[in-house]
Order: C-alpha cells, then structure tokens, then sequence
C-alpha cells in the first residue's frame, strides 16, 4: 500500500462520520421545507405527518419571505453579531495590553476577567436584566435616581445652583422595550464574550518580540507607534480567529432573547425558526435553510476579509 493511501484509508471513517453528522440534519431540513408539515391542524390532519403527499414547493419559503418578522430577523442578526465582534475585539485589544504588563495582583485580575466567559448564557442574561437593566431594582435604576438626588440637592445650592437648576430630570431605560432590548442582548454577550477574547489576545501577546520593541523604543517610537506598528499586526491572526468563532456562535443566539424581550420587536433567525417550530414545522425548516445560506454569507465574506491574514 502506498504512503498515500495508508493516511486516507485510516481517515475514511472519520470522514464518513463527519458527512453523515452533517448531512443527515441537512437533508432532513430540505426535506421538511418542501412539504407542509404541521404538527397540529384540526382542518387538515394529514399535514400532521410528513409525507410526501403533502408536497408543497417552494410554498414554504414563499410563506417565509412574506412574513413581517424575516427582513426585520436578519437585520437584527446582523446587527447584533456585528456590533458583540466590534466590542469584543476592540475591547479584547485594549485589556490584554493593560494586563500583559507585570503589577501587583495580576494573576487575580486575569482570573476575574476570565470568569464571565463560563458563565451561562441564561444566567446571565437573568443577570444583566434584573439585576444591573432594570429601570425600577437594577443597578441601572438606582445609579440614575442617586444622580438626580444629587442633583436636586445642588439646585439649592448657592452660586452654582442656577447651573443645575438647568439640567432634565433622568429617566431610567427600560431594555425589555421594544427600541432596546437588541442592544441589551449586544452588552451582555459583550460582558459574557469579551474575557474569550482577551484569553486569546493575552495568550499571544506573551510570545510578541520583545527585542523589536526594545529596538523601537531605542529608535524614539512612542506608545502609539509601538502598539499601531508592532503589537496589532502581531495581533492581526488572533484577532482573525476570534472573528471567526465568535461570528459562528453569536449567529445562533436564542437564550438571552428569549429572556430579555420574548422576541417583542427583538427577533433574529434562530428565534423565528423557534416560533415556527412551535407549529409550523415546514417553515421553520424553510427559514433554517435561509439561516444557513446567512451564515455562508458571512462566512464568506469574514472569510475574504481576514483570509488572508489567516494564510500568512
């Protein structure tokens, strides 16, 4: 047996694996988007099975795209991914360099930035909506009625109290409305994402030449310089593979909705696919094939944009 075939033969099986793992779920999705299948209808209940008797074309996706909520879902999908691996890496960025440098109590530091990334998603977005959102109990509530205390008591103030006396009374955001619950869902998966890619970034960080930056430093380059020229091209495949993951994930987003607003006027593709699914079984499989083709998008595009990057 020749050196070739001896690797491909032992991989066979994986591969094999692999496929059906994939194809399988697929084909069954394809299967269901071209049938009308309901899982309760009083008026028709052989649509209640999944026969292909009950052939419907392209109806489905027909019935899909002329729904209310899908143009809005993708918006809100793109919003929402787009906006978490904009925080996230900028943020990622700029703690790894804070905390690549030696202090006092820095190996506890790194732990406590670390730890929201193990914490569940449902958790935390019980967390953050309670407990810090929340106009009336949350944090949010308290910090704004302490700032208008304060204020009130400095417009009896003498000299300066005409200067306050000027100043609106806050009111509170309620993030479960309808305008903000997406941007509720973009911090907390922020807070929750962020330590994954500061671990990332930190982890690299450790293996930068530091003999360049000595050499950059003897040469008169600055902070600035330093970090533009030296540590973010450094940075630029890491941050490449934090895209990437984090893109793949925060596509699939479902459980911080679905606390955060019940999907009122807060909606993506996975959160439709599961109002769907409650019923209506053939367009929640129409719409995950739509969600697939979304993600293959994006996939491409992050894919042009950092690919090269990634082959260097």
């Amino acid at each position: 047996m020749s050196d070739r075939k001896l690797p491909r033969l032992l991989q066979t099986p994986a591969v094999l694996l692999l496929l059906i793992w994939m194809l399988i779920p697929l084909g069954m999705t394809l299967y269901f988007s071209f049938i009308r299948y309901v899982l309760n209808s009083l008026r028709r209940p052989e649509w209640t099975t999944p026969s292909l008797s009950n052939w419907r074309g392209f109806g489905n996706y027909q019935f899909v795209l002329n729904n209310k909520d899908f143009l809005f879902a993708i918006q809100n999908s793109l919003l929402i991914v787009c906006s978490i691996l904009f925080l996230t890496v900028i943020l990622g960025v700029l703690i790894a360099v804070l905390i690549n440098k030696a202090f006092p109590g820095r190996g506890i530091v790194r732990v406590l930035l670390i730890s929201p990334f193990f914490v569940m998603p449902a958790v935390n977005a019980v967390l953050w909506i309670n407990m810090i959102l929340d106009p009336v109990l949350g944090l949010q509530g308290l910090a704004v009625n302490g700032i208008n205390g304060m204020i009130a008591s400095l417009q009896n103030a003498p000299v300066v109290g005409w200067f306050f006396s000027l100043w609106p009374q806050l009111e509170p955001i309620s993030f479960r409305a309808t305008q903000t619950s997406a941007y509720a869902v973009i911090i907390m998966v922020t807070w929750q994402w962020t330590p994954f890619a500061v671990l990332i970034f930190m982890t690299s960080l450790q293996s930068e030449d530091q003999q360049q930056k000595e050499a950059a430093v003897l040469d008169g380059a600055g902070l600035w310089s330093q970090f533009r020229f030296l540590t973010l091209p450094h940075l630029s495949r890491p941050i490449a593979i934090v895209v990437m993951i984090q893109a793949i994930f925060h596509l699939s987003l479902y459980a911080e909705i679905e606390i955060v607003s019940r999907g009122n006027g807060n909606k993506n593709l996975p959160y439709l696919i599961g109002e769907f699914a409650n019923n209506n079984i053939g367009a929640a499989s129409a719409t995950g094939i739509f969600a697939v083709i979304l993600a293959n998008i994006v996939a491409i595009f992050l894919l042009r944009m950092i690919g090269k990057t990634l082959m260097e």
